[in-house]
C-alpha cells in the first residue's frame, strides 16, 4: 500500500494510492481526515497498516492521480530526521579520500546525526542550491524508514512491528559548510535540502529486512548504483540501538545512509550546479526527480 500526501483544490490531505495506481483515495479514520501522513501518525501514535486499509474512504470518492499535486509524504516532520553517516563501506572509503583522511576499513559503531527539515521537497519540485553560501552542492540517495508507533526499548526481533514503511530521501549536502563547521548539521539542513517521496510504501510490500536496489542519476548519468543489503548497520540494529536510549515517536524518519557515488567521491568531484536534474530511485518504491535552481 502506498501512503501519500496530496493537494487537491487548494486543500492538503493524507491518502492512499489505488491498487491500479490511477487514483488517490482519502484516508478517513473514524470520521477524521488528516492533512498529511506525518500529522496522521503523530496524532494517532499507533496505527496499523490494516487499520489504514480499513478506514480509507470508499473508492467512489477517489480522485484521479492526474488531478492532484503530490507533496512529500511527511512535509513537516515533527522532529529532525535521524540520519546515518557512512553506512556503506564503499561510501566510507570515498568520504575518507575526499577529506584526505586514512580509512582503517572498520566501522565498529554507527554514526548518527540529525537533519532539520522545515519543509520537505516533493517529487518534481526545485531544490534551492543556496549558491550564495554553497560552492560544493552534493546529492545522497537514501532509504528512509518511517516509524509507525512509539518505539521504546524495542527488541531486534520485534523491530518491524514498529515500522510503517519506507520512502526515498535525497540528503542534499553542502560539503563546504560541513568542512568549515566540522560537523554535518548546518550543511545538511538548509531550506529545501530534503527531497522526499513520492510516497511511503508499507512494510507488507517487502520482505524483512528489505534488500532493494538503490541508485541516483544526474542529468541521466548513473552516479550511485548499489543495494540496501550492503548497509553496515541494518534497520533492526539501528532501531534497536536508538530505542534503548530514546523514544522514537510515531512519524520519526530514519534515513539509512547513502552508497558510494556521491559528487565528492569523484576525482575531480562532480558537484551539482543550477539546472542539474537529480533523480533518486529505490526498487519497490519508485523515484523522485528534482531540478537544482
Amino acid at each position: 500500500m502506498k501512503l501519500l500526501t496530496f493537494e487537491y483544490n487548494g486543500k492538503r490531505s493524507a491518502g492512499v494510492l489505488s491498487e491500479d495506481g490511477k487514483n488517490v483515495i482519502k484516508i478517513n479514520i473514524e470520521g477524521k481526515e488528516y492533512e498529511d501522513i506525518g500529522y496522521m501518525l503523530s496524532s494517532l501514535k499507533d496505527i496499523s497498516i490494516e487499520k489504514i486499509r480499513k478506514y480509507r474512504l470508499d473508492s467512489k470518492d477517489s480522485i484521479p492521480l492526474s488531478d492532484v499535486k503530490l507533496c512529500a509524504p511527511i512535509p513537516y516532520p515533527n522532529q529532525d530526521v535521524i540520519c546515518l553517516g557512512i553506512n556503506y563501506m564503499a561510501h566510507a572509503e570515498e568520504s575518507a579520500r575526499y577529506k584526505e583522511q586514512a580509512f582503517g576499513g572498520e566501522r565498529p559503531f554507527a554514526v548518527y546525526f540529525s537533519k532539520r527539515v522545515n519543509e520537505a521537497v516533493a517529487d518534481g519540485e526545485y531544490i534551492d542550491g543556496h549558491f550564495d553560501i554553497v560552492d560544493s552542492l552534493d546529492y545522497e540517495v537514501e532509504l528512509a524508514v518511517i516509524i509507525g508507533k512509539d518505539a521504546k526499548n524495542v527488541k531486534k526481533e520485534d523491530i518491524f512491528e514498529y515500522i510503517l514503511g519506507y520512502t526515498i530521501l535525497n540528503d542534499i549536502s553542502a560539503r563546504n559548510l560541513q568542512t568549515q563547521h566540522k560537523q554535518w548539521y548546518f550543511g545538511k539542513s538548509l531550506d529545501g535540502f530534503t527531497p522526499m517521496g513520492p510516497w511511503i510504501v508499507t512494510t507488507d510490500e517487502f520482505v524483512n529486512p528489505p534488500e532493494l536496489k538503490i541508485s541516483s542519476k544526474v542529468n541521466g548519468e548513473i552516479r550511485q548504483d548499489s543495494s540496501t543489503d550492503l548497509f553496515i548497520f541494518d534497520i533492526a540494529h539501528v532501531v534497536n540501538e536508538l530505542s534503548q536510549g530514546m523514544t522514537l515517536k510515531a512519524g520519526t524518519i530514519i534515513s539509512m545512509g547513502t552508497p558510494a557515488g556521491v559528487g565528492m567521491g569523484f576525482v575531480p568531484p562532480k558537484f551539482l550546479k543550477s539546472g542539474d536534474i537529480i533523480e533518486c530511485e529505490i526498487e519497490g518504491i519508485g523515484s523522485i526527480k528534482n531540478i537544482i535552481k
